[in-house]
């Protein structure tokens, strides 16, 4: 596991007042989410239910497949990683520049390893093909027909595709209950971004049955804590309110803006955060900076494989905090 995913206040002396760094709206409304878990603090005292059966029933009733097409996990990462396990020693092919947890999970568990950059381009000996859509650090989305035209093409491989940000794009991805009816598709789901839970570590697949009882020996007890389960029960029924089309135009408004700068590159994205790049100078710098003398915290992406020392990453805040960053890239840039 590489170091610097985002989130890192913790390395600063200073107070972080915007956090740019995770790809979360870190302003969603948790305050009905936290009354819940007050209320359910004893939970804390007992053991959770071994393989968080309650929950995966709940979730299966919610994207309308059985329960043996869903096994919940702490985090989407943990899903990663059983997946990679299943699968040791085999071929894996990776969609890049991505998010790193594919690579490190693949070299963790012997997999012949090859990276790949276009859809077009899926090795042929690959048997593991893993694709983050939305991907992440992009922000670049395949619509679903393309990649169900390849699942077809490729029915020999197994298709891992990450959609821990699909509640936060417009175009279409794959729906679990058709991804269910497809032997060689695995889906991951993340309820960390979209409910602002990352402390809690809660995320699924969901999938053909057959690929679910391989996984299922690859899965520690009591994985899903008490609280984390508790918080999904309580999401499903009462999500958090997000007004998507306008968060997005915000984020078309902040893409337009580090471009006017004259001296950022920023990646089209069909989602909340975009892939920037320093015409000069270094990533790194610019996050210190913002850090130390604005208190902003943004996703210095040069360990991404394959993008080099200038690219950073930020996610849309709000309008108030979008401009502060503004302000503050520009007292950068003067310096």
């Amino acid at each position: 596991m590489i170091q610097g995913h985002g989130d890192d206040a913790h390395i600063y002396n200073v107070p972080i007042v915007s956090n740019f760094s995770s790809n979360v709206l870190q302003t969603l409304n948790c305050d009905g989410l936290k009354s819940h878990l007050i209320q359910h603090i004893e939970d804390i005292h007992h053991y959770p239910e071994p393989g968080a059966d309650t929950l995966t029933k709940a979730l299966a009733a919610y994207h309308h497949v059985f329960h043996n097409n869903v096994l919940i996990t702490n985090g989407a990462t943990q899903a990663i990683y059983m997946i990679a396990q299943a699968f040791a020693f085999r071929h894996s092919a990776i969609l890049a520049p991505t998010f790193s947890e594919y690579q490190d999970s693949c070299q963790a568990h012997k997999h012949k390893l090859k990276m790949f950059y276009s859809i077009d381009a899926i090795p042929v000996e690959s048997e593991i093909v893993w694709i983050c859509n939305p991907n992440n650090p992009t922000g670049t989305v395949y619509e679903k027909e393309v990649l169900l035209d390849c699942i077809k093409k490729y029915s020999d491989k197994i298709f891992v595709i990450d959609q821990s940000y699909a509640d936060f794009t417009l175009k279409n991805t794959i729906l679990d209950d058709e991804a269910i009816t497809l032997p060689n598709v695995i889906i991951l789901h993340s309820m960390t971004k979209r409910s602002l839970i990352a402390g809690l570590r809660l995320g699924y697949m969901i999938c053909h049955e057959n690929l679910i009882k391989l996984m299922h020996p690859y899965r520690q007890p009591w994985s899903v804590n008490a609280m984390a389960i508790t918080a999904g029960l309580y999401l499903i029924e009462h999500p958090i309110e997000l007004d998507l089309t306008d968060y997005l135009e915000e984020t078309n408004r902040l893409r337009q803006a580090l471009m006017d700068t004259k001296c950022i590159e920023v990646w089209p994205t069909d989602t909340h955060y975009m892939l920037c790049r320093l015409r000069f100078g270094q990533a790194a710098s610019l996050k210190e900076f913002l850090a130390q003398n604005h208190g902003i915290l943004i996703r210095d992406a040069s360990n991404f494989k394959g993008l080099d020392n200038a690219y950073f990453r930020v996610c849309t805040q709000t309008k108030e905090e979008n401009n502060h960053l503004l302000e503050a890239i520009m007292h950068y840039l003067s310096v």
